[in-house]
């Protein structure tokens, strides 16, 4: 299926497992550029093994001031 996303940015929270992951994947077959995002170093580890076009992050969304800090610490 063509969705359209061949060179588009998009972002993926809990992006490391389950639906998110698989989210991720389907994103990535389209062409699109994918970050996915975990709470976990080991959960993004495991998916960047599994979808080598992604780019990790690491951090806790929930909490605006920890997000903020994760991002600048990647």
């Amino acid at each position: 299926m063509e969705l359209g996303l061949k060179g588009k940015v998009v972002l993926v929270t809990g992006g490391s497992k389950g639906i998110g992951l698989a989210c991720a994947s389907g994103f990535a077959a389209e062409g699109a550029r994918v970050a996915i995002c975990s709470r976990s170093r080991d959960n993004i580890d495991k998916a960047s093994a599994r979808i080598k076009e992604a780019f990790g992050v690491v951090a806790d969304l929930v909490d605006a001031a920890a997000a903020e800090e994760d991002g600048r610490h990647g």
